[in-house]
C-alpha cells in the first residue's frame, strides 16, 4: 500500500513544491521540458528536497521511456538490459539513485551511451557531485542543487496533504501544523510520513500538539515565543561564538542538545572553527573533531559535556577569518579568468625546477605564480598572536632576493 509521500507525488513540474530557482515560468529545467529537450543531469540535495519527484515529473512530462535504477542495488547486468533497451527504442531516459556510488564497471558500460545520447542520465544524489561523483560521468551532466523546503513550503505541502481528502476527515490545526514544520527541517517527505503516522495513530483522526507529543520520540521544542527556525538557533550560536560570548554561546547550545540535534551541532562547529577562529588558534579544528569523535561515541546525555568544553573554548579563542577570505580572493581570480599558465619550471618533469629542500633553510627563491598573477597578494594576517608569526616569516620570505 502506497503511503502518503507517494500518493501525493507530483506528475507534473509545476506541481513541485519548493525548487523555485529551478521550476517555474522561465526556469531552467520548466524551460528544458517546454522546449522537450532533456540533458543528462544530476540533481543533489538533501533527503526530503524532491530529487526523485522532479525526476519522475520530467520523465513524465516529456513522454519518453524511462527505467529507475539504484546504482547499489542494482547490478551491471541491470545496466546492460537498460542499454539494449536505449539501442531498441533509440534513446531511454535512466534515472539512476545514489550515483554517487556508482562502481567502474557500472560507468564504463554508460559512458559511450551517454556520449552517443541513447542514454539520458539523471543522477540523484544527496553528496556533493563536485567530490563524490566520477568526473567522467560529471562533465558529461548538468548539474542542479536542490535546496532545503523552507517552513512555507513545508506548511503549503501540509495544507495540500489535508485538502486531498487521502486521510479521510482528518482534523488538524494551525499549532500542529507548525509542529510538524518545526520537526521536519526541511524535509517534506519525513513531514508527509509523520502527518500519516499521527493520523492512522489517532483515535479520533485529530491530530493536535500535545498527540504529537506523545506520539514522537523526538522532542517537540521551540526555540523561542515567535517559534523562529532551528536554523535561526544554529547562526545564533555561531555568530555568538564569533562575538566571544561565552554565555550566549552556551545558551543557543543548549538550545540545540534540548533538540537532540546532535549533527548540526557538529557539523556547524567545524564550520566554525575554520571560519572564524582559524590561524588565530590552528589547534582548533583537531580538538573539535576529537569532540565530534566523543559526541558519536557517547551520545546523549553524555554528549554534552565535551560539548560544553569546547564550545567555551572556541567562544574564548582568538578569532581569524583570514584564510578563508584569502582563499575567496583566489577564487574569484579563478572564476574571472585571471589566471595564466603554469610556469614551465613547476610543470611535472621540469629540469628547470629547484628543489627547496637542497637549500639552506629549505628555501630558495623561485617564481611560483603564473607571469600575469606576479606580485599577487591574497593572504593578509591579522592581528592575533600566531598570525603575527606567520606574517614575520611571510614578510622575511618576500624580501629575500
Amino acid at each position: 500500500m502506497d503511503n502518503l509521500a507517494l500518493k501525493l507525488r507530483p506528475s507534473k513540474l509545476n506541481e513541485i513544491i519548493g525548487q523555485k530557482h529551478l521550476i517555474g515560468e522561465g526556469k531552467i529545467l520548466s524551460n528544458l521540458v517546454k522546449n522537450k529537450k532533456i540533458v543528462s543531469m544530476i540533481l543533489y540535495g538533501k533527503p526530503g528536497t524532491g530529487k526523485t519527484s522532479i525526476a519522475l515529473a520530467i520523465a513524465n512530462e516529456i513522454a519518453m521511456n524511462y527505467r529507475i535504477l539504484n546504482a547499489v542495488i542494482n547490478s551491471k547486468k541491470d545496466f546492460d538490459i537498460v542499454i539494449e533497451e536505449a539501442k531498441m527504442y533509440g534513446t531511454i531516459l535512466l534515472i539512476v539513485d545514489e550515483i554517487h556510488r556508482l562502481n567502474k564497471d557500472k560507468q564504463d558500460i554508460l559512458l559511450p551511451h551517454l556520449e552517443a545520447g541513447t542514454i539520458i542520465l539523471i543522477g540523484m544524489t544527496t553528496a556533493n557531485p563536485y567530490h563524490k561523483i566520477n568526473p567522467a560521468i560529471r562533465s558529461r551532466c548538468q548539474i542542479f542543487e536542490l535546496k532545503e523546503h523552507t517552513d512555507e513550503d513545508i506548511y503549503e505541502a501540509l495544507n495540500r496533504a489535508v485538502k486531498s481528502k487521502i486521510l479521510k476527515d482528518i482534523k488538524i490545526d494551525k499549532k500542529a501544523k507548525e509542529t510538524i514544520v518545526n520537526l521536519a527541517s526541511g524535509d517534506l517527505r519525513y513531514a508527509y510520513n509523520l502527518l500519516e503516522t499521527a493520523y492512522y495513530a489517532s483515535n479520533d483522526k485529530k491530530i493536535t500538539i500535545s498527540f504529537l507529543k506523545e506520539m514522537n520520540a523526538k522532542p517537540i521544542f521551540f526555540h523561542d515565543a515567535s517559534e523562529d527556525g532551528h536554523y535561526d538557533v544554529l547562526s545564533a550560536l555561531q555568530k555568538s561564538i564569533r562575538g566571544s560570548d561565552v554565555n550566549a554561546s552556551l545558551h543557543y547550545l543548549a538550545r540545540l542538545i534540548e533538540g537532540e540535534d546532535l549533527d548540526s551541532i557538529c557539523r556547524r562547529l567545524n564550520v566554525i572553527a575554520y571560519e572564524d577562529i582559524g590561524l588565530a588558534n590552528p589547534s582548533i579544528g583537531p580538538k573539535v573533531n576529537a569532540v565530534i569523535h566523543s559526541v558519536e561515541r557517547l551520545g546523549l546525555p553524555e554528549a554534552r559535556i565535551p560539548l560544553s568544553v569546547i564550545v567555551i573554548e572556541m567562544a574564548l579563542s582568538p578569532k581569524s577569518n583570514s584564510a578563508y577570505l584569502a582563499l575567496d580572493k583566489a577564487l574569484n581570480d579563478i572564476r574571472n579568468g585571471n589566471t595564466g599558465n603554469v610556469p614551465n619550471h613547476i610543470k611535472t618533469n621540469s629540469t628547470d625546477y629547484k628543489y627547496p629542500h637542497n637549500y639552506p633553510n629549505h628555501y630558495v627563491k623561485q617564481q611560483y605564480l603564473p607571469d600575469k598573477l606576479v606580485g599577487k597578494e591574497y593572504y593578509q594576517a591579522q592581528n592575533n598572536k600566531n598570525e603575527k608569526t606567520l606574517k614575520e616569516i611571510y614578510e622575511k620570505l618576500k624580501n629575500i632576493k
